[in-house]
């Protein structure tokens, strides 16, 4: 960090500097056959509704660089950040340091953990190994196109309000319970438990002389709405094709998903909704229209100044006494049984959780959050797991930055919900999945507060 300091005060002395970016988008559809889905998904691809890619946006200033890429997937493995790592080094120079990787948790991509594609049968379980080996491969050749594309550029940044698209979808019940996604106008539904974030985050880049190049999108939205055996990239795919529409087809949108962990689409008090590859399109078009609308009162980025920073954080786990350990591998070996033979879902839940930490000896749970900061008023955070909303907001509300912009599923990687203080004794499915003891998520917010106080 001394480092990051140093660089930070040299800067601000020499001034602003002309800015370059290049962006490139990379292909990582996985091939028919290979499992697809949730986190849970087992589903053998049946088809390809939409490609899923890598997409990677690179940033120049004063010979300072930095990455970020966003991939369409349910999140990504920390042994898979760890190889992509030292294959962005090896390609581009640049160090972990200089990369934000993120997944949109994308739930119609491709099932990444062995301890679920093992469940499956020749030749499922071999596609997703094959798949899984040549991901960091691709993920870095996104960064290395984007580094040869590096040309002059403007940067802007705009938000927008979108109250209509998300919904808390943690319910406090009349029994004092609370419970995720309690059905469709259900009686006994007293109120959310929690906010949404309703910022819709853009920053848009262009040529100098006024080319669209690249569009940066942020909105805290679960990407788990087209479902089915068909590999997609959701809603965020429906958004880039609506803005290439408009914007052109040369420019690349890059969507990182905003804290999500206890968000998503479904409005429990409606009588009906879409859904499927129908929703997704309403979504994702919508987006785009908030976007454009929110261009148009875009301004440019004050400085050019580029900053980055990477802090590990530690989170406190519970530990596990053998027989539960094995209690829980005997459960999981039974996950992939036809309904009505498999354990209940809670119980799968719970042993995957048990295991995740138990197999990685994480006592406690390592783990990191990340900045990268452009000119004074500008900056990107990235946080690991699918974190709960309030944790997003309170990083926002906290930063020294007017434009801060928040991505789940990003920085060391998947580490399941992260939950906030708040909701531990609430219980239910998120609060079942959290790897850590009450408190970790809060501990994350403050780790990326002091990094973003430090590169201010």
């Amino acid at each position: 960090m001394k480092h990051g300091l140093i660089l930070l005060l040299a800067l601000s002395v020499c001034g602003a500097q002309d800015l370059r970016i290049g962006r490139a988008a990379v292909t990582i559809t996985p091939p028919l056959g290979a499992p697809i889905g949730s986190s849970y998904g087992l589903t053998p691809a049946q088809g390809v509704h939409s490609d899923i890619h890598a997409k990677a946006l690179v940033i120049e200033s004063a010979g300072v660089r930095a990455a970020l890429v966003a991939c369409d997937l349910i999140s990504i493995r920390r042994e898979i950040v760890r190889e992509t790592r030292k294959r962005i080094a090896d390609t581009t120079g640049l160090s972990p340091d200089q990369v934000i990787l993120s997944a949109t948790h994308c739930h119609a991509g491709p099932q990444m953990h062995p301890l679920f594609y093992n469940l499956l049968p020749e030749p499922h379980r071999g596609l997703a190994e094959r798949y899984v080996e040549a991901l960091p491969d691709r993920i870095a050749e996104s960064v290395r196109q984007a580094v040869a594309d590096l040309r002059p550029a403007r940067a802007w940044q705009a938000s927008i309000e979108e109250h209509d698209l998300s919904f808390n979808r943690r319910f406090l019940l009349k029994d004092g319970t609370v419970r995720m996604n309690p059905g469709r106008r259900n009686p006994n539904v007293v109120r959310p438990v929690g906010p949404i974030d309703p910022q819709v985050s853009v920053v848009y880049f262009d040529t100098p002389e006024g080319n669209p190049l690249a569009a940066y999108v942020n909105f805290a939205l679960h990407v788990a709405i087209a479902g089915g055996a068909q590999v997609s990239s959701d809603y965020p795919g429906y958004l880039s094709k609506a803005l290439a529409n408009v914007l052109g087809e040369r420019l690349v949108t890059v969507f990182t998903n905003g804290m999500s962990g206890n968000i998503n689409h479904i409005d429990v008090h409606a009588p009906e909704q879409l859904s499927g590859h129908a929703e997704a399109a309403r979504i994702g078009t919508t987006l785009a229209a908030d976007v454009l609308k929110a261009l148009r009162h875009k301004k440019p980025v004050a400085g050019s100044q580029l900053r980055y920073g990477r802090v590990p954080v530690v989170l406190q786990t519970p530990s596990y006494p053998p027989a539960e350990v094995e209690q829980a591998r005997e459960t999981m070996k039974k996950a992939g049984l036809p309904e009505g033979r498999k354990p209940a879902f809670n119980d799968i839940v719970t042993a995957w959780r048990i295991l995740d930490v138990a197999d990685l000896n994480a006592y406690p749970l390592p783990t990191e959050v990340q900045v990268v900061a452009l000119g004074k008023d500008l900056a990107w955070v990235g946080l690991p797991g699918d974190a709960f909303v309030e944790l997003g907001l309170a990083v926002k509300l906290a930063s020294p930055f007017a434009h801060t912009i928040v991505s789940e599923q990003s920085a060391s990687g998947a580490i399941s919900y992260v939950p906030n203080l708040k909701a531990f004794p609430e219980g239910s499915y998120e609060v079942i999945s959290a790897r850590f003891l009450p408190g970790g998520g809060e501990t994350l917010v403050d780790s990326a507060v002091k990094l973003l106080k430090e590169l201010k």
